[in-house]
């Protein structure tokens, strides 16, 4: 026997020692163990060994339990979502064929080490307690390295060695932790363009290229995902699907012509949201064969749900629960608290669904939208961009207080012109009662007071001097 796989099967534990006899084998799959605990002791002779998945399998040990230097043709590793505990020994980062290791939420501590092989280009190391600096090979080109929720210091002296956001997915110091700026969050999961939905949210775009061990981090930042994982049948697959049918039971057809999907775990974060109750909607739809009578229909996407760390739904299966159709979408609403202004939506595979209907590699999570709103009154709130948003306010703001400026003008010029025709009016109604007087020019006024000649003064009135005038006319 060279291969031998135990997936998805509710197994009890824990893994019997008698599998170490099996020293043949080139490719070893166990994974969703139940109950027990396993150590990896067992291992330790499979040295012909090309794929090693030891995935949420229970394991409680230390790496330094079997000799890895031995393992000279082994080109993927997978001990994620276990028990394991101490430092990375440096003799698997020197395995000469490794491409992919997957050690992520586990209990690890340490630091990264100082040097790797060439050819390990994906490291999940994600959901451990790692600390220290960055290395140099962490800006190597090509590499997939997830470093979510751990326990480095990033600050400015290293914050641009790795991909944008990293800081604020950090384990207990998330960014905007006590400083909110956000209370609401939508994603269009794989979509390229920002959609106005029917509920009046704006569904970000979230086309980031991810991978086997990947995450990204966009807007303010607003929200962030993460993925791990490698599709084992084709290695290749595509980690967001694409469809263009019309999707029944949604007035938003736009946000189901994409989904994004991963071999294993996948998680959406809010950052920054306001603390306290939120409504987390999350979308579903399979894009798969309509026909129910083809053999296709027969693919089942099985996963886990959980809100918060705590599992909302067990084996959700989006056929099943669209009645068994495709194209149909599910929607789910949970209420979800909000501390320490982070929420997390984890999507996760336990190994159960089918893993090659309708093509090789179809398996895992996958989800079209997500969206929180906040079940209280908002005293913060976010716009797409902040930078756009600032430029926008101080235009918003000139435009403004010129056309107050102008209204204010407006309604002087008209109160002075109402005043003014309401005298007009006054003048002339006592014009007909005594008669219009007559009206001299300053001419005449200075010729008939010689010049205004002090001989001439009568005296001062309320307005000024008073003269005697003699008018050529009498």
């Amino acid at each position: 026997m060279t291969q031998l796989r135990l997936q998805g099967n509710s197994f009890q534990g824990p893994i019997p020692r008698s599998l170490s006899n099996l020293i043949k084998l080139t490719s070893l799959r166990i994974g969703d163990i139940v109950n027990g605990s396993s150590s990896m002791e067992f291992v330790g002779n499979m040295t012909s060994l090309g794929e090693l998945v030891l995935r949420n399998s229970k394991i409680s040990d230390t790496l330094a339990s079997v000799d890895f230097s031995k393992f000279v043709n082994l080109t993927l590793l997978d001990l994620s979502f276990n028990n394991i505990t101490g430092q990375m020994p440096r003799s698997i980062f020197d395995l000469p064929m490794l491409s992919y290791l997957f050690l992520g939420n586990n209990s690890l501590s340490g630091s990264l080490p100082a040097t790797k092989s060439p050819l390990l280009a994906n490291l999940d190391f994600s959901y451990n307690h790692l600390s220290g600096s960055f290395p140099s090979w962490v800006t190597q080109k090509n590499l997939q390295l997830n470093l979510v929720a751990n326990d480095f210091v990033i600050d400015s002296s290293n914050n641009s060695v790795l991909p944008f956001g990293l800081n604020c997915l950090q384990r207990n110091t998330p960014c905007s932790l006590g400083s909110p700026h956000s209370s609401s969050l939508a994603v269009d999961c794989g979509g390229s363009r920002t959609i106005s939905g029917s509920d009046n949210a704006m569904y970000q775009a979230d086309n980031a290229n991810l991978g086997a061990a990947s995450y990204y981090v966009g807007g303010a930042p607003i929200w962030g995902v993460s993925s791990s994982g490698r599709f084992m049948d084709p290695p290749n697959g595509s980690y967001i699907i694409y469809s263009s049918r019309q999707f029944q039971n949604t007035l938003d057809s736009g946000l189901f012509q994409t989904a994004r999907m991963s071999p294993s775990s996948l998680r959406y974060y809010g950052i920054g949201l306001e603390n306290g109750n939120y409504t987390v909607t999350l979308q579903f739809a399979e894009f798969d064969s309509p026909d129910p009578q083809a053999w296709k229909s027969r693919a089942r996407r099985v996963f886990d749900i959980y809100l918060q760390g705590e599992r909302r739904e067990k084996n959700f299966d989006i056929r099943k629960a669209a009645g068994g159709k495709s194209f149909v979408v599910v929607k789910k609403q949970y209420v979800v608290p909000v501390v320490k202004n982070f929420l997390e939506i984890h999507l996760f595979w336990a190994g159960k669904g089918t893993c090659c209907i309708p093509t090789q590699g179809y398996y895992g999570p996958a989800i079209s939208a997500l969206s929180a709103t906040p079940n209280f009154i908002p005293t913060v709130h976010y716009s797409v961009d902040n930078k756009s948003s600032s430029k926008t306010g101080v235009i918003v703001g000139v435009v403004i207080g010129v056309a107050v400026c102008l209204l204010a003008a407006l309604a002087g010029v008209f109160v002075w012109r109402q005043k003014r025709k309401k005298i007009l009016l006054e003048l002339e109604e006592l014009y007909t009662i005594v008669g219009r007087p007559n009206v001299f020019s300053y001419s005449e006024l200075r010729s008939a007071t010689e010049n205004f000649d002090s001989s001439n003064l009568l005296g001062e009135g309320g307005y000024g001097s008073v003269y005697k005038c003699n008018f050529l006319a009498g």
